[in-house]
């Protein structure tokens, strides 16, 4: 197991891999195809972000959030799971459908909610669900998917499967009830779980100072009776790093990890959001030069695995990606009916719910709400 650190002084700083300049001086398993993997990933994530901020800008989508900054947590996390592990996401993951082969169009549409988002228009922008890839439902409330993950985890435990659920969430997750009640049902039953508590310096306007008193977050773990490892959360490798081997002391029976990515969350909370209001300027810049994206394309660079002729090719490649998405879900026709709203709840509709139908159909025709008929 990697170390337990603490970004303290006098103690070693949160594990980092990244500055080495071979390959061979790192205890990984990954070729260079997982590499180039990993690497695209993070790059189609950052051009899609960057386009459906503008979009939202421009009055064609209504909310979003990004996860600049932090691509690095979520992706190299989940590539340490296997395909059939169950993922209980907060908003800023969405990296992890694309590396598992989840349709950028598919995103796009559940952002526009038009009459191909599969979620039929009933979850804000950016809240994606993909039953398909063991993708649970993304919930704005914080720390919802703490307790769902836990739960989940021991159900697999006590069906011996071998499975592992990953949970993610922010700092300010740490201060809900869910955050106790998930850790402390994880580590007394010794389920499969492990929580990536992606610390990006602020909960919306809340510094981590204030926040929690602890020298860590990584630190609360012990509390729990479960370790506690803070890994630098804008080097890829080292998340997988760490992850894997929390993934495998899981699988062994061995309980529950709580991960501490130390990274930086370097725009708006979301596009309702302006952090020039609490954010230094100086403390944004401090974080750009270790930008997760740039860092990774260093290293890559240095050991031969890309040259920057094709890091410029899957730029461009992603980039295309995103504009035939968005012409796509443009085109995929306006927002689900109001009606459907009640389809999905039960099998047979009740006499209540016919009623209410009625009624919200006949206060939309009246008040002339576009979309209704």
């Amino acid at each position: 197991m990697a170390e337990k650190t603490q970004a303290t002084p006098g103690k070693p700083g949160p594990l980092t891999l990244l500055e080495s300049k071979r390959k061979g001086d790192l205890d990984l398993d990954l070729s260079d195809t997982d590499l180039r993997k990993l690497y695209t990933t993070m790059v189609r994530v950052r051009k899609m972000d960057e386009k459906l901020i503008l979009l939202q800008r421009q009055g064609r989508i209504g909310f979003y959030l990004s996860c600049l900054g932090q691509e690095a947590c979520h992706i190299g996390a989940a590539y340490a799971l296997n395909e059939d592990d169950w993922i209980f996401p907060h908003y800023r993951n969405p990296g992890t459908p694309l590396l598992r082969g989840v349709s950028m169009l598919r995103m796009v549409n559940q952002c526009f909610g038009n009459s191909a988002d599969e979620i039929k228009g009933r979850q804000m922008p950016v809240h994606y669900s993909f039953k398909d890839i063991n993708f649970f439902s993304i919930s704005s409330p914080l720390g919802t998917q703490i307790v769902q993950a836990a739960g989940t985890a021991y159900a697999m435990k006590m069906k011996g499967t071998k499975q592992v659920a990953m949970t993610s969430f922010g700092d300010g997750s740490s201060s809900e009830i869910d955050f106790h009640s998930g850790m402390n049902l994880a580590a007394v039953t010794k389920a499969p779980c492990i929580f990536m508590l992606e610390n990006n310096q602020y909960a919306i306007s809340v510094p981590s100072a204030k926040q929690s008193a602890s020298e860590s977050y990584a630190i609360k773990a012990a509390a729990y009776g479960m370790p506690g490892i803070q890994v630098d959360g804008n080097d890829v490798l080292a998340v997988y790093k760490v992850t894997q081997e929390a993934v495998a002391r899981a699988r062994a029976g061995e309980g529950p990890t709580l991960i501490e990515l130390v990274t930086m969350r370097m725009g708006a909370h979301s596009t309702s959001d302006d952090p020039s209001r609490y954010c230094p300027p100086e403390l944004l810049k401090e974080w750009a030069a270790k930008d997760p994206v740039k860092r990774f394309e260093s290293y890559l660079l240095k050991n031969k695995v890309l040259t920057q002729a094709e890091m410029d090719r899957i730029a461009k490649e992603a980039e295309v990606e995103v504009a035939e998405s968005i012409t796509a879900a443009e085109k995929n026709g306006p927002m689900p009916p109001p009606e459907t709203m009640f389809d999905d709840v039960y099998e047979q509709m009740s006499e209540i719910q016919k009623s209410q139908l009625e009624a919200m159909m006949k206060d939309y025709k009246e008040h002339g709400v576009p979309g209704a008929h």
